[in-house]
């Protein structure tokens, strides 16, 4: 299920990028994002609105995503999952097609502050 390693360091954060795949599917990879690194943004906010559990969805832009409280189990439309919670940076780049879902494993609430990327700007993601 999870295909997160134990590899991210005191120089990186551990990260899962979700991505497009062929035929409007999305999967995700796993790897890190170097700590200390300047992001591309102009705005960020944060939300607690869980109204799209269990809705397939794609990403409505490229963000990363910090999530701040909550353990959440994501679907990607290639049927492969992970959890995601407090310490895992998530990308979300999966921005057309069928998207991923999610649901909440711990507790009735996700809080997460979302940070849009600009267009053409570098995740700094690395995979692992």
């Amino acid at each position: 299920m999870d295909k997160l390693s134990d590899k991210a360091d005191t120089k990186n954060i551990k990260a899962i990028r979700l991505i497009n795949i062929t035929d409007g599917k999305c999967d995700f990879e796993s790897g890190t994002i170097p700590i200390r690194q300047h992001i591309n943004a102009n705005y960020f906010f944060a939300q607690t609105d869980v109204s799209l559990q269990y809705s397939p969805h794609a990403a409505p832009r490229r963000q990363y995503v910090i999530t701040l409280k909550g353990k959440l189990k994501f679907t990607v439309s290639n049927g492969q999952s992970f959890i995601l919670e407090p310490g895992i940076i998530l990308i979300a780049a999966d921005t057309f097609g069928e998207g991923h879902t999610w649901e909440i494993l711990d507790g009735e609430e996700w809080e997460r502050i979302y940070i849009p990327l600009e267009d053409g700007a570098d995740d700094h993601f690395t995979a692992v």
